[in-house]
């Protein structure tokens, strides 16, 4: 049995809640509700006949406020809550960084690092190059570390990559969601470039404004992909392929799915010893996430990659 730490909770992120309860295989709706998210607790009752990953089991929680360790805990049947962090050291076999605020990731992350623990870090990993560089010279090292956008794993997004070709040769993407760059624009890039199998981009420019961001990435083979991150439209995560044969929308609203394949595929990888996504490929996605705050804070530049 694999032991799992989780590490939460940053404002408005349910990920703690979700991703202990589709591992251990049970969950308390009323109590996901209590604390604000009562969407989770519907596609956690909506799914509950697929909780559950065999040969792991999050034993341990974190917060740094054990009021909310205990909550997430009692809804996922988490057996300890710890007072300090690292007195999960030597009691985990891997730990989850539960939390979407990427300035704190460095420091959360480095004691596990530091004792060999694998760790999965949530999206965004980093938002700045020097942050982005140390998690590549750890990676470099051989440490374990896995970070992604569970979009990654999104049904709709494989069912779009295996109807990919039918489109002809891909001349325009377009993607839009909800919120900000910075915590959300990892959902789009990541769907987006799953699809594509990661093609490399040679250019970055923010064209938009804080309320309604606007980026512009160009592929190395002169594909056009334009992200849109709206703080106040509706609807779901949406991209949409346009070819020189066909299109297609890829509407993007299983988040169940996609977070029980994530769990699955980061329990995978801790029972290999590596990480089964490759980490050139995070470092890629954040080094577009980067130099569009860069473009941004420079009046709109373009930012060779």
């Amino acid at each position: 049995m694999i032991r799992l730490g989780v590490l939460g909770m940053s404002e408005g992120n349910a990920h703690p809640y979700s991703w202990s309860a589709i591992i251990n295989g049970c969950f308390d709706g009323q109590e996901i509700a209590r604390v604000g998210y009562p969407a989770v607790a519907a596609y956690l009752e909506a799914n509950k006949d697929t909780l559950g990953i065999p040969e792991a089991m999050v034993t341990h929680v974190w917060c740094q406020e054990r009021e909310i360790a205990e909550s997430i805990a009692c809804s996922s049947g988490i057996a300890e809550v710890v007072d300090n962090m690292v007195d999960m050291i030597g009691k985990i076999d891997a730990v989850i960084l539960g939390r979407d605020d990427p300035e704190n990731h460095v420091a959360m992350s480095t004691p596990f690092v530091e004792a060999g623990v694998p760790i999965f870090i949530d999206k965004p990993l980093a938002y700045s190059q020097d942050d982005l560089d140390w998690f590549a010279a750890q990676v470099e090292q051989g440490n374990f570390i896995m970070s992604c956008s569970s979009m990654r794993y999104a049904n709709e997004c494989r069912i779009a990559k295996q109807e990919l070709g039918a489109l002809g040769k891909i001349e325009l993407v377009t993607a839009v969601g909800k919120k900000d760059w910075k915590k959300y624009g990892i959902h789009l890039l990541e769907a987006v470039f799953s699809v594509l199998d990661d093609p490399h981009p040679s250019s970055v420019q923010h064209i938009g404004k804080p309320d309604k961001e606007i980026v512009h990435v160009r592929l190395e083979d002169g594909t056009d992909v334009v992200l849109h991150l709206y703080q106040h439209v509706s609807g779901t995560f949406q991209a949409t392929f346009f070819g020189q044969q066909g299109w297609k929308l890829v509407d993007i609203r299983n988040s169940y799915s996609m977070f029980r394949d994530n769990m699955i595929e980061f329990v995978r990888s801790v029972q290999e010893g590596k990480p089964r996504l490759d980490f050139k490929k995070t470092q890629q996605l954040m080094a577009i996430l980067i130099g569009a705050k860069e473009s941004y804070d420079q009046g709109g530049r373009v930012v060779l990659l």
